[in-house]
């Protein structure tokens, strides 16, 4: 009886349609994702892909997803919601799937990556389509929902690392990536059949009926320069964008820190994966929920300075050591459970509803854009010393720190940060 009790519950039984339909096929993403995320650079690397090409694809794949993310916000405004969040799981997942699964050059390689490019159209989408209906006060907790969502499926991960154990990385990734393209062709199948185009996207649709892509791409003029006035905004902007890059390096390089430079055996990497999900399931399910009365910034200041400290961790720790490698994932696990929800849910707490779409695809191209060297540029650094893109990720989350601390709570965001 006390499960049902939890304010959690309680806030899905409140948001039915749109943001249960969502959060309950999540796993249906986050399984296979999270069976291949371990492995994904080593499936690379094995075939012959080097750090610099593998940091080049990552660089490559930013590049055209800023392409994506800035058609985003229009083509979500004129497709509507529900059929652009269709179109990026088809494209962006499963054909991108499809290609990974025969990919063993590095142009195969990146055209699987400029297939997964159009996720990022989903991405605007899918956020619209998951809060849009929902009550301003359940953010919060619709975004952990979401994060519980892929998290519950990192508890299959280890099958794969048993699987790798017996037939070797090559072919498994190989399955697994089917298996992927087929649960996205499911997961497009449920979004058409359960859920409903949004109230707010029903009426972006009516009103850019009669305008053209060219005319919505012009309006851009007015709607750029009311972003980057708004103070608020560019603060999460520039924390996105941090995170947006330290993630980058560290699910693309942490995998061959720990097994190249550590000398960790490679059917380990799929267990840490399931520590940070636990960890970050337990703060979630029994902490999350007690912190919604503390501002916004001090939970996200807290975990940002975890987040500093743990590639400061993972470069002292000796070769072979387990401890330290699983203090660093449970550091970063609980960093993470601070930081992400507070994140997003800040970022649409300043936005106008009626400019959502566009607002936020602007936000995921900037994002992209500005993080898309990076990925070039951690490659180059491993290449040198598998150390110094870890280096690299401190030093830009004690910028973040210092940006955050001037980041204003959501009540006085609502009243003067609203953009459009």
């Amino acid at each position: 009886m006390m499960l049902w009790k939890h304010p959690l519950i309680q806030l899905l039984n409140r948001n039915k349609g749109n943001p249960r339909t969502l959060i309950l096929m999540e796993p249906l993403w986050g399984i296979p994702y999270n069976l291949i995320a371990p492995f994904a650079t080593l499936y690379m690397y094995t075939q012959g892909i080097t750090d610099v090409q593998i940091g080049l694809i990552l660089s490559v794949a930013m590049f055209v997803q800023v392409f994506f993310s800035f058609f985003g916000g229009i083509i979500t405004d004129k497709l509507g919601r529900k059929v652009t969040t269709m179109l990026g799981d088809f494209m962006g997942w499963s054909v991108a799937c499809l290609v990974w699964a025969v990919s063993g050059s590095f142009w195969l390689f990146l055209l699987a990556v400029v297939f997964n490019s159009f996720e990022q159209i989903n991405q605007t989408a899918w956020f619209c389509l998951l809060i849009e209906d929902a009550e301003p006060k359940d953010l919060l907790g619709i975004y952990t929902w979401a994060n519980i969502g892929g998290l519950v499926a990192v508890f299959f991960a280890p099958i794969s690392g048993l699987l790798i154990q017996s037939f070797s990385v090559v072919p498994v990734v190989r399955v697994l990536y089917v298996v992927f393209a087929v649960n996205m062709l499911i997961k497009v199948i449920i979004t058409l059949r359960h859920c409903d185009e949004t109230r707010q996207g029903k009426l972006r649709m009516a009103e850019t009926k009669g305008t053209s892509v060219s005319q919505m791409l012009y309006e851009y003029k007015d709607l750029i320069p009311k972003v980057l006035k708004n103070k608020e905004i560019l603060k999460v902007l520039m924390v996105s964008v941090i995170l947006h890059i330290t993630n980058l390096i560290s699910a693309n390089f942490f995998s061959l820190y720990v097994t190249q430079r550590l000398g960790i055996a490679e059917r380990y990497l799929a267990f840490f994966p399931i520590l940070n999900a636990a960890v970050m399931l337990s703060f979630m399910v029994g902490i999350q929920h007690r912190l919604e009365g503390v501002k916004f910034r001090i939970p996200m200041r807290t975990g940002l300075i975890m987040y500093a400290a743990c590639p400061i961790l993972l470069i002292l720790t000796p070769a072979g050591n387990m401890l330290f490698i699983i203090l660093y994932v449970f550091v970063a696990a609980v960093a993470n459970a601070l930081v992400m929800p507070r994140k997003d849910a800040l970022l649409q707490l300043n936005i106008h509803p009626q400019e959502r779409a566009r607002i936020n695809a602007l936000i995921m191209a900037f994002t992209i854009a500005f993080a898309s060297p990076f990925g070039y540029l951690a490659g180059w650094l491993s290449s040198m010393d598998r150390r110094l893109p870890f280096l690299f990720v401190f030093v830009i989350f004690v910028v973040a720190i210092v940006i955050v601390g001037r980041i204003r709570d959501p009540e006085f965001a609502e009243e003067q940060g609203e953009t459009g």
